[in-house]
């Protein structure tokens, strides 16, 4: 299999800035829906690095599905992003509401990032085969 390791490194990178964004943007409905992150005490230091290799680790795997199932193009890859999201974030998120008493609307907003992360790195891998 032959991976990209440079479209793997951009699209970690970008889906966490992405998601830092997307965070940053909705910092006052993760508080408002209760979320622990949003509290105020300060990150540890740990966060960033641990996020990157997780940015990583998903993007690689992402591209690795792509280079499995030949997809080459961004609506392959968009597609394959909505297929793993539905299959992954948003099966857990629904678990999570109906077994753990999650709200709702911060599964939702939880939902959205991992829409948003999985269709950046699909597309960025697929696009950069």
């Amino acid at each position: 299999m032959d991976l990209n390791y440079a479209a793997i490194a951009v699209a970690a990178v970008a889906a966490f800035l992405a998601a830092f964004g997307y965070y940053v943007a909705f910092g006052r409905q993760l508080a408002a829906y209760g979320s622990a992150a949003a509290g105020n005490e300060r990150p540890s230091p740990w966060l960033v690095p641990v996020e990157l290799v997780k940015h990583l680790v998903i993007a690689a795997v992402v591209a690795g599905m792509v280079a499995s199932s030949d997809i080459a193009g961004v609506p392959g890859g968009l597609l394959l992003g909505v297929a793993l999201w539905v299959a992954f974030p948003v099966m857990l998120l629904v678990g999570s509401v109906f077994h753990e008493k999650t709200p709702w609307r911060l599964a939702m907003l939880h939902g959205g990032d991992w829409l948003l992360k999985l269709l950046l790195i699909a597309a960025i891998v697929s696009a950069w085969r």
